[in-house]
């Protein structure tokens, strides 16, 4: 008889705290809670969230009937340690300390999904798992160069569900991930574009680094003079802050609800058509840059993440940039069957594990 792993898959996002129970590969159920903006913003820190978004996912699992004895194995999203390889990942103490002291130096909030699920396993005695971080590393040397001497660009995207939706494709179409290039783009609270070569995400933007497309949370890229004047009135504790939680949309509206934006274009509002005009704008921007990274070898543009539920945002994508190469839809996102699926396979003994070594994958160049 196949033996049963109940499995607590807890994602927390820029605007969301998702939690799925699966056993096996039954998903028992699946919730996600909305927060806007100026909730997640009376926190100083993203770590100072992690209280508030414990309770929350102790209170979805009381409203289900699950105890948390009966869970066997935790699995969070993950970023902020040191940059890490594809696949799952076993969470130990040295990775729970260094996402939570952000050694890699991000401040995503799916950092808080290997803290939490850490901090429970160690309460029941169970294993935790984290899969695909988002500050997994699998940049082209090329892509991480800079203007700066020693300055570098570093890898931080929404790898999770862009891995999910590329190999979800290519099972559709009967092709390999590993034999394909896509372009692939998230786009929620955060926006990540992203070029896909035979596995790999060899370039793509920093989106919650002040780069790319502004998105409903972020500021994405401005040109660095036009934010001096900025700097010399305000800490990089609130660069940070701006870049990742309170730019774009919260910035312009006071919130990050995009129905909100979308529903006051409609309803006539020209500075939310020309924002959100602007924010889809950027991205076919960044879609026709990875082209470029891809040499023109494009054989898909997938589209993914909550805002693709928009058909005005995919059609206006797809006028700019269908030329390159097919555009599809995706919408949401398949984040917690990657990630409850990879771990099953872990714990069947039909893949293995990373450990995590504490040194990012990138050190630098040796000249």
């Amino acid at each position: 008889m196949e033996k049963k792993y109940r499995m607590l898959v807890i994602n927390p996002g820029s605007t969301s705290t998702k939690v799925s129970v699966f056993e096996n590969k039954e998903n028992i159920f699946t919730e996600s809670i909305f927060h806007d903006a100026p909730e997640l913003l009376k926190y100083e820190s993203v770590n100072d969230q992690i209280d508030m978004r414990k309770d929350v996912i102790l209170s979805l699992l009381s409203r289900h009937g699950i105890c948390m004895n009966d869970i066997d194995v935790f699995v969070g999203r993950g970023g902020s340690a040191y940059s890490q390889a594809s696949g799952v990942m076993e969470i130990d103490e040295l990775l729970f300390s260094d996402t939570k002291e952000g050694k890699g130096g991000s401040e995503h909030p799916a950092k808080l999904g290997v803290m939490i699920a850490y901090e429970f396993a160690t309460e029941y005695k169970k294993r935790a798992f984290t899969v695909d971080p988002t500050n997994v590393d699998e940049l082209d040397d090329v892509a991480r160069i800079t203007g700066i001497k020693g300055l570098y660009r570093k890898a931080q995207s929404h790898v999770l569900n862009q891995k999910g939706i590329a190999r979800l494709h290519s099972e559709k179409i009967g092709k390999k991930y590993e034999e394909s290039s896509y372009i692939v783009s998230h786009i929620d609270g955060g926006i990540t574009v992203n070029a896909h070569k035979n596995g790999r995400m060899i370039d793509g933007n920093v989106g919650a680094g002040g780069d790319g497309p502004f998105s409903p949370t972020r500021t994405g890229s401005i040109p660095l003079l036009e934010l001096m004047p900025y700097l010399e009135t305000h800490s990089p504790a609130e660069l940070d802050v701006i870049c990742s939680r309170a730019g774009g949309f919260v910035s312009h509206f006071g919130t990050s609800s995009a129905k909100k934006v979308h529903d006051m274009m409609e309803n006539g509002d020209k500075m939310a058509k020309l924002v959100w005009d602007a924010m889809v704008y950027q991205v076919s921007k960044m879609i026709g840059a990875m082209a470029a990274v891809l040499s023109g070898n494009v054989d898909a543009i997938l589209l993914t993440g909550g805002l693709v539920r928009y058909t005005d945002l995919v059609d206006a994508i797809r006028e700019r940039t269908s030329f390159i190469a097919p555009v599809y839809a995706y919408p949401g996102e398949v984040e917690q069957e990657a990630m409850a699926y990879s771990v099953l396979d872990v714990l069947t003994g039909m893949r293995k594990a990373h450990k995590y070594t504490g040194k990012p994958v990138f050190e630098g160049f040796d000249f």
